[in-house]
């Protein structure tokens, strides 16, 4: 049986989170995307400079990030 994240997750112990989102649908968030032939690389700075705002905003100490072509990894630091 599934269990929520709050009993998984102790976050007294916790201090160091590895966050990772995929794109959907071989939609691309960076690159050349092969299908439609579009290229979608101009976005990597604007994704750099919007996850250096939304961490002063929300307080977050970003580690680390890495921006592949239709996912993206985050290491946070609590």
């Amino acid at each position: 049986m599934t269990q929520a994240r709050r009993t998984l997750i102790s976050l007294d112990q916790t201090s160091w989170f590895h966050i990772c989102s995929r794109r959907i649908k071989r939609s691309f968030l960076m690159g050349e995307d092969k299908y439609s032939g579009k290229n979608y690389e101009h976005r990597r700075e604007w994704i750099s400079d919007k996850l250096a705002e939304l961490g002063d905003i929300f307080a977050l100490d970003i580690a680390a990030y890495a921006v592949l072509s239709n996912h993206y990894h985050l290491v946070l630091k609590r």
